[in-house]
């Protein structure tokens, strides 16, 4: 049975960093693209990140490119959130989630082509 965990949430001053972990069961991530989105109070679901089931293709929104970084490890079939230079408008709950992906080219932040979905952890930046 599938299953996909978040950990590595919390509280951090603006400018710090977290890495966010992923850890997935049920299914390997070579055939998985696997992404990550946050939900603020009041606002809709956004994409942050996304991988690809080579690994070789990443994705990011405008907001956190050059602070965020996907990366998997195959062998522990987790996938990470790096986040550096956080800033307050970056608190949400994170998610990661799951969709079968055979091809680099539909990696994408498109909640709805995401099929598995973890329950999140919380990241709150604040002074």
């Amino acid at each position: 049975q599938w299953r996909l965990v978040e950990s590595g949430g919390g509280l951090v001053q603006p400018g710090g960093s977290l890495r966010l972990s992923c850890a997935v069961s049920g299914f390997t991530l070579d055939s998985y693209a696997i992404g990550w989105f946050r939900q603020a109070p009041g606002k809709e679901r956004e994409g942050v990140s996304a991988i690809s089931s080579s690994g070789i293709r990443t994705v990011y929104d405008d907001s956190v490119k050059g602070r965020f970084t996907i990366s998997r490890d195959d062998a522990k079939n987790t996938v990470y959130l790096q986040m550096n230079r956080l800033k307050v408008e970056d608190t949400a709950v994170y998610y990661c989630a799951a969709h079968y992906s055979s091809s680099d080219t539909n990696t994408g932040l498109t909640a709805n082509n995401y099929d598995y979905w973890g329950q999140g952890t919380q990241v709150t930046i604040s002074s």
